[in-house]
Order: structure tokens, then C-alpha cells, then sequence
């Protein structure tokens, strides 16, 4: 087949992007709304600390998908004048950050034991988060883009990896350095957020989406960006493809060496997680162009292009329906657990947890759906 020597207009890749995408935020809705956790699979279920399941690929796979569709952007920059893009990359870094941070201060009020509605305090909403390290990454990559170019670009994520493995040596407690309370992570976030902004549900203090572990996942946006570049470059070709094969095992096979100095960990977003996470989705693209572009298969792809043309608005509002369920009560029980218990639990617990998280996905599509036949596309 022909190659593309020029970054041109390729609808395709489009095509390839959206399934990637989509298939990315089914599967993060999945783990997310486990009816219970208690009685999870253990491949939907984050690795406690050291290690990796499936589900840590999942938000680095978000992350992949950004820079990806970034490489596809950057082209209409070159039209624009330099204050409209600035200002463009800046309002949507504030917007989707703002978003994550409001969807965590949801539903902003609470009843107090003498039912009188009292707003949430702030000095005890979460500042970090998934949608807000999106929009840290997002932007500050964007910047890098466009004002020192791609190859700095690129070069400037190895070095954000080589950084972060000094800082977490330099800085976490001496011989605990990749503990859950001697690593720097912790100590770094909790000087600069405060304990009271820190994700509680690890049983203690402590953020897995914190500001310092940002650093090391701008290497996953990038990387998506970078293969972006190379996708269009090469066009549909089979040694494009077979060249990005060969990235993404020559990625896993330096994860797997790093390992044994720097642990694999998504909570601590360790370097070595980030080139695993970018090689296993180098592999996985690859897989999707190959089935879509080449076989020429796309039968059943249509479920996942509809979330992937709306992937932040569908993720938010999934987050969002769950926290409504636990607001709303059937008798003395929330809407959430009522659901679970009344109706999936007698599939059994494990299996009725997996397909209530299931069912909230489809829930969720259904809204993807409805937009997508609508043609609206919500870009946050």
C-alpha cells in the first residue's frame, strides 16, 4: 500500500483514535462501578501497591488517547495566531481541571443532624484527580508542543522519567523510598496540598493523581503524540505498523529491566508504569489498525466509536450518576446498593458485581449513543 510522505487530512486514523478511546472509557466505567468491591474480580481491581492488573492500564490508556488526538490537532495551530492558541490550550486545561475538581466537591451541600442544608467545606474537597492530571498533562505537553517542537518534545519526556526516578530516590525516606509512607509522593503533596485535599481511600493520606507523580505521566501523553506523528507519517503501511509492534515490545522489554531498580506502581505512576502502560498501548493500537484499517473488519466497532467521540463528558457523567445513586434512598438503603442487592447480587457476588458495573457502563453508552445520533460532540 501507498505511504503518506506529509502530515495530511487521515479520516482513518480518526476511526482507529475513537475506538482506542472508547474502548479505553468502557472499560474505565467498568472498574470504577464495581456493584461491590469486596467481591471484585481481581483483574478490575488496582494492584495494592508494587505490581500490575489490567486495570492500571486503563487511565494511562486515557492519557495515550490525549497526545494521540494532539497530534492530529497541532496541524490547525499552524493557521491560528499565537495568543489564539495560547488561549485555547490554557481555557481548556482550566475547564476540564475545574470539572474534575467540581465533581468532586458534588453535590456541594449536606444535611447536618438537624436536617438544615449546610454547604461542603472546601478546606476538605480532594484538589487532585483524574480529570484534573488529564488537564495538567494535556496542557503542559500542549505547551511543549507547540513552543519547543516535537523532537525536544519527546526528548524532554525521557528526561521527565530519568527526573522523576532522582526525585523519588533524593526525597523519599531513606532505604522506603517506594513505600505507601516513606515516598516522596506523599511527602511532596502533602507540604504543597495538605492532608485534608488528599485521596482518602487508600486508608490513609494519600493521592495516586497528586501533583508530583504528574511529571512521569506527561511521558504517556507524549508518547501518544509522538506515535500519532508517526501514524501519519507512515500512513497505511505495514512497516509503520510493524515498527510500532516493535516499539511497543522493545517498551515492555525496558519496563521489565527497570522493574528490578524502580517497581512498577500506578499509584506512585512510577517510571517504570509509564513505559509499560505506553508499550502495552502501543500493542494494542496496533492491534485495533490492524483489525480495522487492514482486514478491513468493523463489524462491532460502532459500539466503541460512540464513546469514544464523547469520552470526558461520558466519564464525568458516569462519575457523577454513581455519586446520585448513593444520594438517593430506597426505604433506608442507597439507589446503589438497593440496585446491587435487589437485583444482581443473585447471580452471585462476584459475578453480580461484574455485571452491575457493566450495566452502568451500557447506562452510559445509551447517553453516548444519544448524542452521537444527535451529533453533539461535547469537547471538554
Amino acid at each position: 500500500m501507498a505511504q503518506s510522505s506529509t502530515l495530511s487530512s487521515t479520516p482513518y486514523r480518526f476511526t482507529a483514535l475513537d475506538i482506542f478511546r472508547g474502548l479505553t472509557v468502557c472499560f474505565m466505567i467498568v472498574v470504577n462501578t464495581s456493584g461491590n468491591d469486596a467481591t471484585t474480580f481481581w483483574p478490575l481491581k488496582h494492584a495494592d501497591w508494587n505490581g500490575f492488573t489490567p486495570t492500571d492500564l486503563v487511565f494511562p490508556s486515557f492519557l495515550f488517547a490525549v497526545g494521540n488526538a494532539m497530534s492530529f490537532v497541532t496541524k490547525r495551530w499552524e493557521t491560528m495566531k499565537q495568543s489564539e492558541v495560547l488561549w485555547k490550550i490554557l481555557k481548556r486545561t482550566v475547564l476540564i481541571f475545574l470539572m474534575g475538581y467540581l465533581m468532586y466537591w458534588f453535590p456541594f451541600f449536606k444535611l447536618d443532624a438537624q436536617l438544615h442544608l449546610t454547604l461542603l467545606p472546601v478546606s476538605h474537597t480532594r484538589i487532585m484527580g483524574v480529570l484534573q492530571r488529564i488537564a495538567l498533562c494535556y496542557g503542559i505537553v500542549s505547551l511543549m508542543v507547540y513552543c519547543l517542537g516535537s523532537k525536544r518534545t519527546i526528548w524532554l519526556g525521557v528526561f521527565a522519567l530519568l527526573a522523576y526516578w532522582v526525585l523519588l530516590l533524593v526525597f523519599g525516606t531513606s532505604g522506603s523510598e517506594f513505600t505507601k509512607t516513606g515516598n516522596a509522593v506523599l511527602r511532596f503533596d502533602t507540604w504543597m496540598l495538605g492532608v485534608n485535599h488528599l485521596y482518602m481511600g487508600e486508608g490513609f493520606p494519600f493521592d495516586p493523581e497528586g501533583v508530583l507523580s504528574t511529571l512521569p505521566a506527561l511521558f504517556n501523553v507524549i508518547a501518544g503524540f509522538a506515535v500519532g506523528r508517526f501514524l501519519q507519517i507512515k500512513g497505511k503501511s505495514y512497516e509503520g505498523l510493524a515498527k510500532l509492534l516493535l516499539m511497543g515490545f522493545a517498551l515492555l522489554f525496558a519496563a521489565y529491566c527497570w522493574d528490578s531498580f524502580l517497581p512498577v506502581n500506578k499509584k506512585l505512576w512510577t517510571s517504570s508504569y509509564a513505559v509499560l502502560t505506553v508499550g502495552l498501548d502501543c500493542l494494542i493500537l496496533s492491534l485495533i489498525i490492524y483489525i480495522t484499517d487492514f482486514l478491513g473488519k468493523t463489524k462491532g466497532t460502532h459500539f466503541f466509536l460512540v464513546t469514544g467521540k464523547n469520552p470526558l463528558f461520558i466519564y464525568l457523567m458516569s462519575e457523577l450518576g454513581v455519586v446520585v445513586m448513593w444520594m438517593v434512598h430506597v426505604g433506608n438503603e442507597p439507589l446503589f446498593s438497593w440496585i446491587y442487592n435487589h437485583i444482581f447480587i443473585f447471580t452471585g457476588n462476584y459475578l453480580g458485581a461484574f455485571l452491575f458495573s457493566v450495566w452502568w457502563m451500557l447506562i452510559c453508552w445509551l447517553m453516548g449513543w444519544v448524542l452521537d445520533r444527535n451529533k453533539i460532540y461535547i469537547r471538554l
